[in-house]
């Protein structure tokens, strides 16, 4: 009996890793290239922060493709020259090894880029922005999606129910992300910011903005917003943290305040005349 639980407890180990192996090797390229790679590359649209993919398969052989993909860090580390050339021109932004990459995965991958480099225009070629001055009335826009006082069309979360920026007030934006005024320097313009909204590659952001991504009119007041913002420079100095203390501690007392008269009335309205009740006239 215990040979045979000990059998079948093998079995559903392995059956378990052929699964994880199986769902991992199955992954649509297309939709794994949209929520890992877009954030970083595209395909004819220019450089991001890694170097546009159009025709990649003509600069590096498959087999080392295959391998840079599966483990970035690993081919840097070895010195090859190519991977240090790609390192240093991104800025020394170490690509990550994603989850769920495997060699059936890379080949997958691979196939894709190599079949949209021969299209006219890829549809990995990324948000085409304007170089134009924004408008104020786009950073208007661009604001009040922030603050979601305008809803998102695929329902996303609002920008400031987890960040922050210098100059909203009150008790300031959410704490759970980073201070974002300064974001558009820090993904270096427009194209990369609007890459960025396009498809955020942190394990918070992924699954809330998979399945509710922002769309392109919305994307581009939000990133009027954002660089408007980071011309007039600084980050969040606001006491917001703070003033919640503060806030809390005064409905605290103002709780005790109440619950002291609420007493006060019940000793007055109903002990006391009880009290004075049982009292013999005369004594």
């Amino acid at each position: 009996m215990k040979r045979l639980t000990n059998r079948l407890s093998f079995l559903s180990l392995c059956g378990a890793v052929w699964l994880v192996v199986g769902a991992a090797a199955a992954q649509d390229p297309v939709e794994f290239f949209r929520q890992n790679c877009t954030s970083c590359h595209t395909i004819g649209g220019g450089r991001l922060t890694g170097p546009d993919l159009k025709n990649v398969t003509q600069q590096k052989d498959r087999a080392w493709l295959e391998n840079f993909i599966q483990n970035p860090r690993a081919v840097i580390d070895s010195g090859d020259p190519y991977a240090l050339k790609l390192f240093e021109e991104a800025r020394r932004v170490l690509m990550p090894t994603l989850p769920g990459m495997n060699p059936e995965l890379a080949k997958k991958l691979i196939d894709l880029i190599e079949a949209e480099s021969k299209l006219e225009e890829s549809q990995f070629k990324g948000l085409q922005i304007t170089d134009r001055p924004f408008t104020p009335r786009e950073i208007e826009i661009g604001r009040e999606i922030f603050l979601g006082s305008r809803k998102l069309a695929n329902g996303g979360p609002a920008c400031f129910s987890c960040h922050t920026m210098k100059g909203l007030g009150g008790l300031g934006g959410g704490r759970l992300g980073p201070d974002l005024t300064r974001v558009y320097e820090r993904l270096k313009g427009r194209q990369g910011l609007g890459a960025w909204l396009m498809a955020p590659a942190t394990q918070t952001m992924r699954p809330l903005f998979g399945k509710h991504p922002l769309q392109p009119d919305e994307i581009l007041p939000l990133i009027a917003f954002l660089e408007d913002a980071a011309h007039k420079g600084g980050e969040d100095t606001s006491v917001a943290i703070l003033n919640f203390f503060f806030l809390g501690l005064g409905g605290a007392i103002l709780a005790l305040v109440c619950f002291d008269a609420a007493w006060r009335w019940r000793l007055r309205g109903v002990r006391q005349p009880l009290t004075e009740g049982e009292i013999p006239r005369g004594a």
